[in-house]
């Protein structure tokens, strides 16, 4: 793991309050890294809804498949995670540690195996011995508490620079009521789905089906919208908590997700996994620079979204921004690879504010001296029109460095 914290990190991390129903406690279990906290334990004195939403990939993880089977049932008792080990392409062991693990949580809190969700993150094809962290359970149980966000965030960090959180407010039907979520990843970050890891808490009142149902929208133009490196990680798992205690203060339950009544909390939810998306991106590793990539006049706002990640992931941008190179022929080569439709004479490309190709050539007025004082921020625009429809979308990446290369080339050293 870097220990320099990238310059594109938070200057300061919210005030993250406690959040009825939910206590957390983390332990350094020496799983991969020595001396910091390695496993999280997040425990629900009283079953809570649970929504979830997992990578594409086809060499999903163990954990993956243990969350996707329990989702089913729509409740949670308790959330294990640990870093350094993403327990992947590990067989009958990972799939026994899966076991282990959940029956050690479950007898912790007094649950079924059923109600408890686990996660994993790390190095790939590493059989997990779970022994290491499945005895110390019950202590965690015992000693979770509910102030305790950024210690949680730090403990499922892997090559992350700086821990990832976030809070909301929102109110359903006149009643106030808090979202909180962390996050973590700096690489293998292209998510088809959700994030590389993060959990989210709600006091609110929601039935799981609703819960789901929002989840699912919310990760369109949040989590699915970010890419550092283009790769789908085995382990991007996203999960979404209700602990319903604001029942309590007269709270309605929420029973389907388009409920006129939880339109704020839909529009907190979204703002906060949003935030937490592009605090994956800020963390890119070896980031430098945050790049926000607009397309718009596609013929649909997938195909909008389809060419903004061909521009995204292209090395040859993303080192560019790196070199402070306003090389603009590299985002006409990335629309034009993209497979969606484009007609080279009705593009137009800017950088920042500076327009620097219209009608499929460079731009008259172009400044090389303007473009450059743009690619010198640490916050980059690059927007695209094809001037063929109304689609639209912007996704969010970051430059591509030396240290990316140092970091990834010795990742299991």
């Amino acid at each position: 793991m870097s220990t320099a914290v990238s310059p594109l990190a938070p200057k300061l991390y919210p005030d993250m309050p406690v959040l009825r129903g939910v206590r957390m406690a983390t332990a350094a279990a020496g799983i991969k890294y020595k001396n910091r906290t390695d496993v999280l334990m997040m425990v629900f004195d009283r079953p809570v809804a649970a929504a979830g939403v997992f990578t594409r990939s086809k060499c999903p993880s163990a954990p993956v498949d243990f969350c996707r089977a329990n989702l089913a049932g729509g409740v949670a008792r308790a959330v294990v995670v640990n870093s350094g080990n993403a327990n992947a392409f590990t067989g009958r062991r990972g799939r026994e540690a899966t076991e282990m693990t959940a029956q050690s949580a479950a007898a912790a809190v007094g649950c079924a195996t059923g109600e408890v969700f686990l996660a994993s993150t790390g190095v790939i094809g590493e059989p997990l011995d779970a022994t290491k962290f499945s005895g110390v359970l019950d202590r965690l149980n015992e000693t979770a508490s509910g102030d305790f966000w950024l210690e949680a965030a730090k403990a499922i960090m892997t090559t992350d620079t700086y821990p990832k959180v976030a809070t909301a407010r929102a109110t359903i039907g006149g009643v106030a009521v808090t979202i909180n979520g962390i996050a973590k990843g700096a690489g293998m970050i292209a998510p088809d789905m959700a994030t590389m890891l993060s959990f989210v808490v709600t006091d609110a009142d929601i039935a799981p089906a609703a819960l789901q149902a929002m989840l699912a929208e919310g990760v369109g133009p949040s989590f699915n919208s970010v890419t550092v490196d283009s790769d789908t990680s085995t382990s991007d798992t996203l999960m979404l908590f209700a602990t319903g205690a604001a029942a309590e203060d007269g709270q309605a339950r929420i029973e389907e997700a388009q409920d006129p009544a939880a339109a704020d909390f839909r529009r907190a939810l979204n703002a906060l996994l949003h935030d937490l998306a592009l605090q994956v991106v800020r963390d890119g590793e070896g980031a430098r620079k945050m790049v926000a990539v607009t397309v718009e006049g596609a013929e649909s706002d997938a195909a909008a979204k389809r060419v903004a990640l061909s521009i995204a992931n292209s090395p040859l941008v993303k080192t560019a921004v790196a070199g402070e190179d306003a090389n603009w022929g590299r985002v006409v080569m990335a629309v034009g690879k993209s497979g969606e439709r484009a007609e080279r004479d009705r593009l137009a490309i800017w950088f920042g504010d500076v327009r620097v190709a219209v009608d499929g050539e460079r731009d008259p007025a172009y400044s090389e001296a303007a473009t450059t004082a743009v690619m010198k921020e640490e916050d980059i625009t690059v927007r695209v029109d094809l001037g063929l429809g109304a689609g639209r979308a912007t996704v969010y990446t970051c430059d591509l460095t030396k240290d990316y290369v140092e970091i990834n080339g010795d990742y299991r050293s």
